[in-house]
């Protein structure tokens, strides 16, 4: 039996929003975007080309909520293949970031946050 992840739920206050943040400074794309005839919308959106794990945005009207999901800790954990890169890449779109770039045995890493407030640590692995 083989398991694999999905997608981590992310609450947002506009999808639309939380998509453009997401796609303008981690190049993500949406996999689904439908929306029923009660008006509940599903937006999926997923990291890289052949990976299908990513995220599912859910509205909620819980603003205490949004940012804070994992009271405190990371939200996500991404992957790039080039720390550095996507460091200035984040600065020159003011995304906030909350520690700066640091290298550890294995791989190099820095930690952000999305429009939200939620933390997101952005790790090179030395193996990547």
């Amino acid at each position: 039996m083989n398991v694999s992840l999905a997608r981590a739920v992310i609450l947002v206050d506009d999808y639309d929003k939380a998509y453009e943040f997401y796609h303008k400074n981690f190049f993500c794309s949406k996999i689904y975007d439908q929306t029923t005839a009660e008006g509940q919308r599903f937006l999926h959106v997923k990291f890289g080309e052949k990976d299908q794990t990513g995220i599912w945005f859910i509205k909620s009207q819980q603003q205490d909520l949004m940012g804070n999901q994992t009271g405190g800790q990371p939200t996500l954990v991404l992957y790039t293949s080039d720390c550095a890169k996507c460091y200035q890449h984040l600065q020159d779109n003011n995304v906030t970031i909350l520690e700066p770039i640091t290298t550890a045995l294995n791989s190099t890493y820095f930690h952000c946050q999305d429009l939200y407030g939620n933390k997101i640590i952005v790790v090179q692995l030395s193996k990547f």
